[in-house]
């Protein structure tokens, strides 16, 4: 007998059906009756079993176990279940089953909703477990939509995608955060980014261009944000004007990919996380730096570090955008060359500010980005500027020397933007596997 779905049992009520999955609850009324609740990826139905022959009447399954039943579609009187609950008017009543797989002492609980914090550790431990429950499940069907749409606007709008290696002679961003590997008889470092090859990309003519692909930052956080490894979407156009370009292509893509977010789960989101997803209007706001800086001095919020935001800075300022301006993300703008990589173009007029921005989404960055700089020389005295070794990073500026047309992109954490999007307590909730500089299992 083929398998059938939960989700489909409503159109079967009459016939006797195969289903499998996760027994989610056992509940033992007498000897000869008992009550399973089976869960499988698209939902979950109660199992009843009265007196079945030459078995222990279910009695046998404990709770998570992978089980097989075979049983008639029913439904249920109404006044049994509650109108809300998932397949509550159907139940099966089993003729058989089989215990495909036993599960012993569970760690954590699954049907239970927990993201607490006392408890993160444990179920981190046993992430697989953490995953079973129906909102983890949904979390990355989410994500699934969410990538899909991305891919769907860069396809649809003559993007080529890239894949760039990971495995590097040279740190892909000025600073230290940045893991170095033994390659043989050499150092080698793990990619910070795609960057210098989606440049790579514009000086082969590509024109724009994306990647989807793992990224590695060796920063010592342990904070509801940061991950030391986190899945990255990057994009590079050319022939921009300004970054205020690139910044009109991201709008655009963040509405279309929300849209298509909201239109297959916006639902659902709202009853399993309470959230109301909003389409974001275009334009967005924007603010230089000096202009973001202002206003959070009105609102009496310290600075720490000029010419950067702080996590708290951030979110006091989402609360004022959302507030004042009636909006969820805001690009500030401007940041001094000081905070910047040495790639990024500066003002004309002030050679102090580079032509770059930050996107923040409920009070978080979620994107960096930029025009970089295009001529050869100007790069060349950016990186002496920065302290870079030119030899290690020669490679790099061969890219520009035989033609480069003026191009910008950003790099973004869709880890964080979903934590924002669902409303989830950490980072690391929204991931798959989650690593900090403490963690590196499972």
């Amino acid at each position: 007998m083929e398998r059938i779905y939960i989700k489909n049992l409503n159109e079967l009520i009459g016939t006797t059906v195969k289903v499998v999955g996760f027994a989610e609850s056992q509940r033992e009324q007498s000897s000869k009756l008992t009550f399973i609740d089976l869960r499988d990826i698209t939902g979950k139905v109660q199992c009843v079993a009265f007196n079945l022959e030459g078995t222990e009447n279910m009695r046998d399954v404990t709770m998570e176990s992978v089980i097989e039943i075979t049983g008639e579609v029913k439904a249920r009187p109404e006044k049994m279940f509650k109108a809300e609950q998932p397949n509550g008017a159907i139940e099966i009543e089993v003729k058989a089953y089989k215990v495909l797989s036993r599960a012993e002492g569970l760690p954590v609980l699954v049907n239970a909703r927990s993201n607490n914090e006392a408890e993160a550790d444990t179920r981190m431990d046993y992430r697989w477990l953490d995953l079973r429950k129906p909102e983890k499940l949904l979390t990355f069907k989410v994500w699934t939509e969410l990538e899909r749409a991305f891919v769907e606007y860069w396809t649809e709008n003559n993007y080529i995608e890239i894949h760039s290696p990971k495995i590097l002679g040279a740190p892909s961003e000025s600073g230290a955060e940045v893991f170095e590997v033994k390659y043989f008889d050499r150092v080698a470092y793990l990619a910070q980014s795609p960057q210098f090859y989606k440049q790579m990309a514009m000086a082969a003519g590509f024109e724009k261009v994306f990647e989807i692909g793992s990224v590695f930052r060796a920063e010592n956080s342990n904070t509801i944000r940061h991950t030391t490894e986190f899945t990255g979407y990057d994009a590079e156009i050319s022939y921009i004007d300004s970054h205020f370009d690139v910044m009109a292509e991201e709008e655009k893509l963040l509405a279309f990919c929300i849209q298509k977010v909201v239109e297959k789960y916006g639902e659902e989101i709202k009853s399993t996380f309470g959230v109301e997803l909003i389409v974001p209007t275009i334009p967005f706001p924007k603010m230089s730096m000096v202009e973001a800086k202002a206003v959070l001095a009105k609102l009496g919020i310290k600075s720490e570090k000029e010419g950067d935001l702080s996590s708290e800075e951030e979110r006091e300022l989402g609360k004022y955008v959302e507030t004042e301006l009636h909006h969820e993300f805001v690009f500030v703008t401007d940041y001094p060359i000081d905070i910047r990589p040495f790639y990024h173009m500066r003002h004309e007029d002030n050679p102090k500010l580079t032509k770059s921005f930050d996107l923040m989404y409920k009070g978080i960055e979620i994107t960096t980005g930029a025009q970089r700089e295009h001529r050869y020389e100007k790069l060349v005295e950016q990186a002496k500027e920065k302290g870079m070794n030119q030899e290690n990073i020669q490679f790099y500026l061969d890219f520009f020397k035989f033609g480069m047309p003026p191009h910008g992109g950003f790099g973004m954490g869709p880890s964080r933007l979903l934590m924002k999007m669902l409303g989830l307590e950490s980072i690391r909730e929204s991931m798959f596997v989650f690593r900090n500089p403490r963690r590196l299992n499972p």
